[in-house]
């Protein structure tokens, strides 16, 4: 949409607010909420706000920062009950009106900017697979005497000795752990819940293909939009978390993100599948392994190349590599196979059609910002591909099944957030290629995750060290 169609469908809808969403640094959306009648003020001239109170945005001594309405992404609001049109906006800088360098937003865009300039491809489709929690009650703090953590889930197989019903007694439905995925009910009691998600999710225009429970005990879900082009998907990506969480708040229930929040069962990722298109038509089917395309094999050898840097991206938390450990179906090593779910990489043999031929990148989770993932992932390919960066033999066989000894020919993802921002520290000219990522950005975001996520967590005792130590 236009501005005047912006304005018309406001009034249409008879919409008396304006919300107005942008995204930090680490992926957290930020709102101001305006009178309509100051809409088309935005268009034309923005709205001002404080950058320095923004997690990786400005000093305080330079924090006039302007926001920008795409009139492209107006929707109304699925959960206020005063009638409220959304935008997402744009950064500026409010001297120059230039966009902001460290607006994730504008660095999707240089990427698919990037992309076309290549004249290897036109698009870029991204489909993320994002799974998430839902648990009854969730309950945490930590200070200088005391470190605790608890959630809480009726499914938890836990609580298959706590009473259910009046006089006592359990119910029983609770799946096990790992034994979560596709259950009918009375084991998945979130069916509705999902539905009402999906439901919700149509109403900013993101089209749902399916939903289900996965495999962890304890209210484990994901739900699978169609794929669409890297910017908008980033978009649709933080409106599908928006609504998760609000969706189960309104059911009285908790929804996270946080990629390992149970110990002994499957953390949450993001599988983020991927092509190349130009011109309407699809660059990754061809004659090669698994119906692959040549560019598509250089496009997996980027990604392999440089998975250890993007971990410090597509996995950004020191709670990412809680998950990223053998044996919970997360991809620790770094190898690519046709339909072989414990590779990195997976190539889905689900439909002969070129138009269905991708890769499946496996390693990211949903605590990432997709803007930035979603460009850095796409810059590793491309990198790939202008080098082309054969990804040598697929690995077919089961991972984890490998003898050490063939183990250590597979590399592997770092073990930790300290050492994929390590390897980022070491690889990251990939991604100032156009301009797309600054070396000021990579520094900000190795600088501000060390200081506030490494080392916070390093400088606290963990409750298993009590256990472990206190009687040393």
């Amino acid at each position: 949409m236009t501005p005047n169609d912006v304005a018309k469908y406001a009034e249409k809808h008879g919409a008396k607010m304006i919300d107005c969403k942008f995204v930090d640094l680490f992926g957290t959306w930020q709102h101001i909420t305006y009178p309509i009648a100051r809409l088309e003020e935005g268009f034309e001239a923005g709205y001002g706000f404080d950058g320095s109170s923004i997690r990786g945005f400005q000093a305080i001594n330079a924090s006039d920062m302007l926001m920008i309405p795409d009139p492209t992404t107006a929707v109304m609001d699925p959960f206020l009950e005063v009638p409220t049109l959304s935008l997402i906006c744009n950064v500026r800088d409010p001297l120059t009106g230039s966009p902001y360098s460290r607006d994730p937003r504008h660095i999707a865009a240089k990427a698919e900017a990037y992309l076309k300039s290549t004249g290897l491809a036109d698009t870029i489709y991204f489909g993320p697979e994002a799974e998430f929690f839902v648990f009854d009650s969730v309950r945490f703090d930590s200070t200088t005497n005391e470190a605790y953590y608890k959630v809480d889930s009726v499914e938890g197989r836990w609580n298959s000795g706590r009473d259910e019903k009046p006089h006592g007694g359990n119910l029983g439905y609770k799946p096990g752990y790992k034994g979560g995925y596709f259950p009918v009910s009375p084991v998945d009691t979130l069916t509705d819940l999902r539905s009402e998600m999906v439901l919700t999710m149509a109403k900013v225009g993101i089209e749902v293909e399916t939903h289900h429970h996965e495999v962890a005990t304890a209210g484990q879900c994901e739900i699978d939009m169609k794929y669409d082009s890297l910017t908008r998907m980033a978009d649709q990506l933080l409106w599908y978390k928006h609504i998760v969480k609000n969706v189960a708040l309104k059911s009285g229930r908790t929804a996270t993100f946080m990629p390992k929040p149970l110990y002994g069962d499957n953390g949450s990722g993001m599988h983020c599948h991927m092509s190349l298109w130009k011109g309407g038509k699809p660059l990754f089917a061809g004659d090669g392994y698994a119906g692959l395309s040549d560019m598509a094999l250089y496009y997996i050898g980027g990604i392999l190349k440089h998975a250890r840097a993007l971990c410090a991206i597509a996995n950004p938390g020191t709670n990412s590599y809680r998950r990223l450990t053998p044996g919970y179906e997360a991809p620790v090593n770094l190898a690519y196979s046709a339909r072989n779910r414990s590779a990195a990489v997976r190539i889905p043999m689900y439909s002969t059609s070129p138009k269905a031929k991708r890769l499946e990148f496996r390693t990211p989770d949903p605590s990432c910002n997709p803007y930035i993932a979603f460009a850095a992932m796409m810059m590793a390919g491309l990198d790939g591909i202008e080098k082309k960066i054969h990804p040598g033999e697929p690995l077919d066989k089961d991972i984890y099944s490998l003898s050490p000894e063939e183990l250590k020919e597979v590399p592997r993802v770092p073990g930790s957030l300290d050492e994929a921002l390590d390897a980022l520290r070491q690889d990251y000219q990939f991604l100032l290629k156009g301009d797309v990522f600054t070396p000021d950005l990579i520094d900000t975001w190795i600088e501000m995750k060390t200081t506030h996520e490494v080392d916070a967590v390093r400088l606290r005792p963990h409750p298993m060290e009590f256990g472990l130590y206190y009687d040393c």
